[in-house]
């Protein structure tokens, strides 16, 4: 079974359809069939790491007795409804003609794949777009997210909406010049977020080579720089540097953001602020540095710390690959000096991280770092 993708607007037989099909495939041993249970069920998922599939055999998956309610929620949850009965309340509303359901989620379609002409005829017809939010009751925590159009063309929300169009800044520039709020909140990730910390946090404007260009956008139209919302991700230079887009964060710093911290420091590789702040900077600041700094290759920053009391062999703090050591996260990036670095400064090699449980040349063998695995086998001879 190949998984597809229905319209915006598909009326619910056709999820009836497919949710028969996925069972069907599901009973039949179909690859395909057996992963999308797997991945979608919360049943197969791990209580605590609710994105991770618990460690079944695929035996074990295919002897669990399935029935079409199963397969509606797994189906549902594909595309990232809480449930069956939230992806049939959304169904009644955007296959009613005309609808505002309807109106919002045609402007997502059209942003997403970059159909200008089209989003600007619905907001010239529509004007309230602009400030409109989803309405969609979505697996995520909180599962009312609210996002706007704006948050879509910096994240694009739901999994398999997340695509940046080649024309995204101009859209952007439309939403912007039409009125959209810069520094508007939608709830995510267990909190709320602006539009600039979806953006530095997004893999799909980056790959499109978009991201800065987005940024300084939203900035031109007066986004903050600064933190806004509440969780983990409001300060907009410390998401980009939590996930790895160095790029983008030092966009932020040529626009106005403070490196007022060591683990900003750190994360952006300037050995003199590190320097100056590292004298009355506490614990968790250290512990955050290290995570960064090793993530991000910066091996002079990563030689202040232990120095300074930062055992190297803590787990790295949550936000920033907590289930792994900074050792992990400098292998999986390819940062061999500091992984050599680490190593010398008493960095161990047994512990193996709490979701995968790899150690770091567990990782280097599935990161495909040959010169990091070859140095990490010699250590243990």
């Amino acid at each position: 079974m190949k998984h597809y993708l229905h319209p915006f607007d598909a009326t619910m037989d056709r999820y009836e359809t497919q949710a028969a099909e996925l069972l069907a495939a599901f009973r039949a041993g179909d690859k395909e069939g057996l992963r999308a249970m797997r991945c979608n069920l919360p049943r197969f998922l791990d209580e605590k790491v609710t994105w991770l599939p618990k460690d079944m055999s695929e035996d074990e998956v295919r002897a669990t007795p399935l029935e079409i309610a199963d397969a509606r929620l797994a189906l549902a949850r594909s595309y990232d409804f809480a449930g069956w009965d939230e992806l049939s309340a959304y169904v009644a509303a955007v296959t009613e003609p005309d609808s505002p359901v309807h109106r919002f989620e045609s402007a997502v379609e059209a942003l997403i794949s970059g159909d200008i002409a089209v989003l600007t005829s619905l907001l010239d017809a529509y004007p309230e777009l602009i400030t409109a939010r989803s309405t969609r009751i979505c697996k995520f925590d909180p599962p009312e997210h609210r996002a706007t159009l704006l948050h879509y063309i910096a994240n694009g929300v739901e999994g398999y909406r997340q695509k940046t169009p080649a024309n995204a800044v101009e859209i952007a520039k439309l939403l912007l010049t039409r009125g959209a709020e810069p520094d508007a909140l939608a709830h995510m990730y267990g909190g709320e977020c602006t539009t600039m910390s979806m953006l530095v946090s997004s893999a799909p404007p980056a790959k499109a080579e978009l991201q800065v260009a987005l940024l300084e956008t939203l900035v031109d139209f007066g986004a903050a720089v600064d933190d806004r919302g509440r969780g983990p991700w409001t300060s907009p230079l410390m998401t980009a540097l939590a996930f790895g887009y160095v790029d983008a964060a030092e966009a932020l710093v040529r626009r106005g953001a403070k490196i007022d911290s060591l683990p900003a420091a750190a994360g952006l590789g300037r050995l003199e602020d590190a320097r100056r702040l590292l004298p009355t900077s506490d614990g968790e600041a250290l512990h955050r540095a290290l995570a960064l700094s090793a993530q991000d290759g910066h091996v002079e920053i990563v030689r202040l710390l232990p120095d300074a009391g930062e055992d190297p062999n803590r787990l790295n703090p949550e936000g920033l690959h907590a289930h792994s050591t900074p050792l992990h996260q400098a292998v999986c990036h390819g940062r061999g000096d500091v992984v050599r670095l680490l190593v010398e400064r008493g960095a161990r090699l047994d512990i193996a991280d709490t979701i995968w449980y790899g150690t770091p040349l567990g990782w280097a063998i599935y990161c495909e770092k040959p010169e990091i695995e070859q140095y990490l086998r010699g250590l243990e001879k």
